[in-house]
């Protein structure tokens, strides 16, 4: 019987609250999580260079790096006194690209900041010094501080922007033969309207690998159209097989096959030697990120009332939410329930309500939820965000040696490519079988 190989990939400590949603609002930024590394900081290159290290070391597909604020903020301050947001991405991954050989590089690029050319020779440039492993996550971020911050808030069909950048960035990389013979290029639409020539050989993998991330409809379709990655929100398996089958079945009409394009879940993994230290552990990193003042924050957002001089350690707000819409107030009311039920503070109600992590229990127990979940057609691989600045090198250590006993996952790298690594088509021929 032929084992279904899992796909494995990293991002920092703390990134990206993968399991964050409407019930999670608690909107925890990665400082406290990166105050603990070894380099104290998440824009020294030392911390980049470990967590790719253990990547590679782990033989995962690729490592991304999110584009961040400059700090996460809330009625106009900060959570916490924290230094400014992260280093550039793709400059990161420049460096990386020398210290590394076969691991995948990714970087999030804002579709509302980029523009075609200047997008497109950054990614090919990843691309030629990392040898073919450059990938591109595209958002299409409408956040107002980010429009600001480009002096275009509030332009206009963002997720059309994405979409025609995508596009437009396929144009450019295709004008350039394989024989690195470049042609004249043109693209003329709503958004963009560029012609000229492209002043780089071909990437090596034709196109650096594009990732999608969405729940919804308008993240879905453009994902079938050109992605070559998924990247959605852990859920339970039975939704998660209905929207991984949802996805696979609109690839036809863009005459895709279903191994085109991959589909992963963000995840958290706690480990504990038992299951009862996995739990303990678990409850213990969500007080940790679950600070007074995030606490305050999260249950500010859904009353709608300004709790600055309310104790973090006392009782929920005693009055009703002034958000009129039912989804919140239904979630107020949960809240309300639980605290009322347990016996809770405001923080320990925030606590035990939100951000559960996706996988807790001992690595045996761990690595066979991973296997079963995606052989159950449920998705093709994992995103792996640690919560604690040495998780990914514990998951490497006690989870991928079990995972490759169950011949779920690969011993080598048997391609040099990203599009190697996950087996997607897109001008390379080496295949990791």
């Amino acid at each position: 019987m032929t084992v279904r190989q899992l796909h494995l990939a990293a991002a920092p400590p703390g990134a990206g609250r993968p399991d964050a949603g409407a019930d999670d609002p608690a909107g925890l930024g990665p400082d406290a999580v990166w105050a603990g590394t070894r380099a104290g900081s998440r824009i020294a290159f030392a911390a980049y260079e470990r967590l790719a290290g253990t990547a590679e070391r782990g033989l995962f597909d690729f490592l991304l790096l999110d584009e961040e604020p400059p700090l996460p903020e809330h009625r106009g301050r900060p959570h916490e006194p924290a230094p400014a947001g992260g280093p550039e991405p793709v400059a990161v991954l420049n460096a990386l690209a020398g210290i590394t050989t076969r691991l995948g590089l990714a970087a999030t690029v804002n579709a509302a900041c980029a523009q075609p050319y200047e997008l497109a020779r950054r990614l090919a440039t990843l691309d030629h010094l990392s040898a073919g492993r450059a990938g591109w996550r595209v958002t299409a971020s409408a956040d107002p501080r980010t429009g600001a911050d480009h002096r275009f808030a509030g332009r206009p069909d963002p997720y059309g922007r994405a979409t025609e950048l995508v596009l437009a960035a396929r144009t450019l990389w295709d004008s350039v033969t394989p024989e690195g013979v470049p042609r004249p290029f043109a693209h003329r639409g709503r958004h963009f309207d560029i012609a000229g020539e492209f002043g780089l050989p071909r990437s090596p993998q034709g196109h650096p690998v594009v990732i999608r991330s969405g729940e919804s409809e308008r993240a879905r379709e453009p994902a079938a159209a050109w992605a070559d990655v998924l990247l959605v929100r852990h859920a339970p398996p039975e939704p998660a097989r209905a929207r991984y089958a949802d996805v696979k079945r609109r690839l036809a009409a863009y005459g895709r096959a279903p191994g085109d394009l991959k589909v992963m879940s963000r995840i958290t993994v706690v480990l504990g030697d038992t299951a009862a230290e996995a739990r303990e552990r678990a409850a213990g990193i969500r007080r940790l990120l679950i600070t007074p003042r995030h606490a305050l924050c999260a249950v500010e957002r859904i009353w709608g009332t300004d709790l600055s001089g309310y104790d973090p350690d006392g009782p929920l707000p005693r009055t009703e939410p002034r958000a009129r819409d039912r989804r919140t107030r239904a979630l107020a009311a949960r809240w309300r329930a639980l605290a009322e039920d347990k016996g809770l503070s405001l923080r320990e109600t925030v606590i035990e309500a939100s951000g559960r992590q996706s996988f807790v229990g001992t690595p045996g127990t761990v690595a066979a939820e991973l296997h079963r979940y995606a052989e159950e057609g449920a998705a093709d691989g994992f995103l792996l965000a640690p919560q604690l600045p040495d998780g990914l090198e514990e998951f490497v250590d006690r989870v991928v040696p079990l995972l490759q006993e169950r011949s779920a996952f690969r011993t080598e790298y048997r391609g040099g490519t990203l599009r190697s690594h996950l087996g997607v088509p897109g001008g390379t021929t080496d295949d990791d079988g």
